[in-house]
Parts: C-alpha cells; sequence; structure tokens
C-alpha cells in the first residue's frame, strides 16, 4: 500500500492504551519508517515475543513508550534499506537484531545499525527472532553475572522456555554441569537435548531433593576418590589469616597459579 504522498504503507500492531492483550490493534495503514544516518530498515520476517513485551504492554514495566507505539524487540529480516552513514550492512543482507526504533510487531522495522547482526544461513528467519533478548541475557547472566567457570555446576529453572534454553546450551558449551527443570515431559526432554546433564519436574512436591541427591552422588564420588587416592589437593601460596589481604591481592594479579591458596589459621 502507498499512500498519496508516495511514502509506503504496512500492517503492524499498535498500542493505544496500556492494558491486557486486548490493545494490541491490528492496522493497516501505518507508514513504513525510513532510515537515517546509522538506521537500518529491515524486512521483518519473524519477530520474537518475549515477556517484557506484555510487561511494557500492561504499563507495569519501567519503559513506558510514548503511545501508540508498536511492539518487539528480537526480529530477524532482510535489509531494506540503509541510512547514509551505515557500512556494515546493505539491502539483502539476512540480518537479526537485539533491539528496534520503531517496534517489530511489523512488515518493516527501523532499527540502530549497532542492534543489528549478520543471521548466517544455518539459521531460519524463525530462529533468527530467537536470539535477541534470550541468549544476550542468558549470556550475560552467566558470564558477566555469575562469572561462571568451566567444570561448576548452574541450575537452570524453568530451562524449556526461550532463555532457559539458551542458559543450557551456552553453559554446556563453556564447560559447566548443567541441571534444568521443566513441568511437561516434552519440556524436559528439550531441555536434555539441549545442553542439560539432568533435568527435574518442579511440579513435584520433592524435586529440590532429587537435585540434593544429584550433589550428594557427587560428593560420594569425590569422597571415594580420597579414600582410593586419586583426589590429592595440591597446596600452593599459605598465608596467615592476618595476610588475607596479601592473599586477596595475589590471587588475582599473581603472573601464574601453581596449587591452591589457602589461610593458615594455626
Amino acid at each position: 500500500i502507498t499512500m498519496a504522498t508516495g511514502q509506503k504503507l504496512m500492517r503492524a500492531i499498535r498500542v493505544f492504551e496500556f492494558g491486557g492483550p486486548e490493545v494490541l490493534k491490528l492496522q493497516s495503514d501505518v507508514a513504513v519508517p525510513i532510515p537515517k544516518d546509522h538506521q537500518v530498515l529491515i524486512k521483518v520476517q519473524a519477530c520474537g515475543v518475549n515477556p517484557v513485551d506484555t510487561y511494557i504492554r500492561s504499563g507495569t514495566h519501567n519503559i513506558k513508550p510514548p503511545l501508540p507505539y508498536t511492539p518487539g524487540f528480537d526480529v530477524a529480516g532482510i535489509i531494506e534499506a540503509v541510512g547514509e552513514s551505515v557500512s556494515a550492512f546493505k539491502k539483502g543482507d539476512r540480518v537479526f537484531t537485539t533491539r528496534t526504533i520503531s517496534g517489530g510487531y511489523a512488515e518493516y522495522a527501523l532499527a540502530a545499525d549497532h542492534t543489528v547482526y549478520t543471521l548466517p544461513e544455518k539459521l531460519d528467519f524463525k530462529q533468527g527472532a530467537a536470539i535477541g533478548i534470550p541468549y544476550f541475557t542468558a549470556y550475560r547472566a552467566l558470564l558477566h553475572s555469575a562469572c561462571v567457570k568451566p567444570g561448576e555446576s548452574v541450575l537452570v529453572h524453568g530451562a524449556s522456555g526461550g532463555v532457559g534454553i539458551a542458559t543450557c546450551q551456552i553453559a554446556r558449551a563453556y564447560g559447566l554441569k548443567v541441571f534444568g527443570t521443566a513441568s511437561t515431559e516434552e519440556g524436559q526432554k528439550i531441555v536434555l537435548q539441549n545442553g542439560a546433564h539432568n533435568v527435574f519436574n518442579h511440579k513435584e512436591a520433592n524435586y529440590i531433593d532429587k537435585i540434593k541427591e544429584e550433589f550428594q552422588q557427587f560428593a560420594a564420588a569425590l569422597q571415594a576418590g580420597m579414600e582410593i587416592g586419586w583426589l590429592k589437593p595440591v597446596i600452593g601460596p599459605q598465608y596467615l589469616l592476618e595476610k588475607a589481604t596479601e592473599a586477596h591481592e595475589n590471587i588475582i594479579h599473581s603472573s601464574g597459579a601453581i596449587g591452591k591458596m589457602i589461610l593458615l589459621l594455626k
């Protein structure tokens, strides 16, 4: 559709007031945005639906966009046009986003070029629309907030959803022991297929006990290692209690670790 002025029109979901799902209105006369400067226009093939979309729509989130607005952050599609300052993308490129300027529940979406990434051919557009919030959230939680290390264990509660699956995949790829929970048989199967070593049903009253039992099995295996003799900690730097400050300095800034640093209390 094209307006009399020559500007193209598109279908898009518009929100004119905050409230329940019923405030999502499909409009067919929304102007297609025009990219400027460092912006790109994407012909949207798919858009992710995230819980945060519902919080914003209801008016309960601290983000309250000016009304009316179009929801949606995570789109995947094909570059339709680029602003004059864009050099990293061109028309026809397959891309996904981590946010949009104009909203993703639409046939076209405007995005800043630094929030747009190339979508490899091995992933389809539906998969591209599932990357943004789920995978960037999971990566930040694991690597930046929790600062996980290979060999550590992580429990992903509600692991069968978008963020949960992303967390399982990333955790497994980074060498963690991954435990997940899901409430359905299908969900549990998906969790196991996507990186979890073990899965538990969080609808069961005793699922926490089962997780504890799993860790007790670890402990039993390690205790057996102590008895047999293959578990033999190597002691490295040793500090008296009053030298704890020095120990903290050295564990971060020492040139190379040799054995386990300990504090001696007697």
